[in-house]
């Protein structure tokens, strides 16, 4: 069995066909422990379920303590990953491929 999390997800673009309800932002931890601060922006995130597979497989990197979605359906969203230690770049760009997105670079 399972156990089913609530992430809180709201996006008000809900526009993905695996997604029924709503939702827009998504904030990890307002008040955490981390040092460091990590902002990527990553391509094709369409809805809460997107934002859940980036969530999970940054997460899962080493001293990762915590993840927030910006979501920007459709286009580039930002991601803020909290860590105690700064986090290899390699990681992070491999994990957002497992995930099945890209990172994207900032518009000039």
């Amino acid at each position: 069995m399972t156990e089913s999390i609530d992430l809180g997800l709201k996006d008000i673009n809900a526009s993905c066909a695996c997604c029924v309800t709503t939702s827009s932002t998504t904030d990890a931890s307002a008040s955490t422990s981390a040092a460091v601060t990590t902002d990527v922006l990553v391509a094709g995130m369409t809805c809460s379920h997107c934002v859940s597979s980036v969530t999970e497989e940054l997460s899962a990197i080493d001293g990762v303590e915590s993840v927030a979605v910006d979501l920007n359906a459709g286009g580039i969203s930002r991601v803020t990953i909290h860590s105690a230690t700064p986090i290899d770049t390699a990681a992070v760009q491999a994990a957002v491929e497992d995930a099945g997105y890209s990172l994207a670079s900032a518009p000039a």
